[in-house]
């Protein structure tokens, strides 16, 4: 199961207008002069946002302001209008667009209709979901929809395993979902979505890493991908999640036992330029980090997205960033780099 999906990267590419293109060459070049000047430089917009449908979630999971319940922010359900309002202004620039931030898409009634929405704007549309909703008649309209790529968060192939971290959730449920999914994409003969499972790795499961890759392929979704877990206190680790196999973790002790996160903290960020995250309730935010929205750059009810995009609040984020990364409370956890290992 290799990263590189021919099907899934072709249906990538078939996005890309020519405008599009331009728009995502002036936003890597700006980065990279950026990065040797030291002083900010923006052009363009971004070719990928994340939207969050609601904040709400059937599961418990330990390191999950959700699954915690534990926002400061209210909770909620984005609205289809508003989604619609902001898509009309950005998708002439926008190449791929995230269902998702916080919580379980599938709770918004509205969630597959707005997929469609950006489907037929030419977007390339992805979510990621605990499949606890993927009945045979959700399957049909996700398959329906147009969503090109459908993460399935699965971080356990036996019950005991995965309710350790998906608390409260059924691993049956989460099969039965990906099982309708393969279904409705053969009886339909349609490509999409690209289905993986995504395995969280921790140290409850890491002995279950060849069994996902089994039953996966038992199951026939696309791939299986494996993905580091962000622990808040990763000095103490109270939950006891960091694995014991090197590489599916984000942190390591020094001579002096005591834990480190393993990423370096440049004073650059690629996500700061190409990317952002809107809340169901319309504020923007830098980044997935930034899970409580401590980092208001921008309100959509107030302003537009392109207006957001280039304001004071985004500039002084941006010149804070490439000044002092380490100083930003967001960035002392991150793993960009190291979120993701492929089989």
């Amino acid at each position: 199961m290799a990263y590189f999906n021919w099907n899934d990267s072709v249906n990538l590419l078939s996005k890309l207008t020519p405008r599009r293109m331009w728009n995502a060459t002036k936003v890597y070049t700006s980065y990279q002069l950026t990065k040797l000047t030291k002083k900010p430089v923006q052009w363009g917009y971004p070719v990928s946002v994340s939207f969050e449908p609601t904040t709400s979630c059937n599961l418990r999971c330990p390191e999950c302001p959700s699954g915690l319940r534990e926002f400061t922010r209210p909770t909620g359900m984005l609205k289809k209008d508003f989604f619609r309002e902001t898509i009309d202004d950005i998708y002439k620039e926008l190449l791929y667009l995230i269902f998702y931030f916080q919580g379980e898409p599938y709770l918004n009634q509205d969630f597959l209709e707005m997929v469609k929405y950006a489907h037929d704007k030419g977007i390339y549309t992805a979510t990621s979901t605990n499949a606890h909703y993927l009945n045979d008649e959700k399957a049909k309209k996700t398959v329906e929809s147009g969503l090109d790529r459908l993460i399935i968060s699965i971080d356990g192939t036996t019950q005991d395993v995965y309710q350790q971290y998906r608390r409260g959730g059924k691993l049956d449920k989460v099969l039965e979902g990906a099982r309708n999914i393969v279904k409705w994409k053969k009886e339909l003969n349609s490509k999409t979505p690209f289905v993986f499972f995504q395995f969280l790795v921790v140290k409850p499961n890491e002995h279950q890493i060849d069994e996902i890759k089994r039953l996966a392929k038992e199951i026939g979704v696309d791939q299986v991908r494996f993905k580091t877990a962000q622990v808040y206190d990763y000095e103490n680790d109270p939950n006891n999640l960091i694995p014991t196999i090197n590489k599916y973790s984000r942190y390591k002790k020094d001579n002096n036992g005591v834990m480190h996160i393993k990423s370096g903290l440049n004073n650059h960020c690629w996500k700061l330029w190409h990317a952002n995250v809107i809340t169901w309730d319309g504020l923007v935010v830098p980044c997935c980090f930034d899970k409580d929205a401590v980092h208001r750059l921008g309100n959509l009810r107030m302003q537009s997205f392109k207006e957001v995009w280039n304001n004071d609040n985004y500039k002084q984020f941006r010149k804070e960033l490439i000044t002092s990364r380490k100083n930003i409370d967001i960035c002392a956890n991150c793993s960009e780099g190291l979120t993701v290992w492929e089989d």
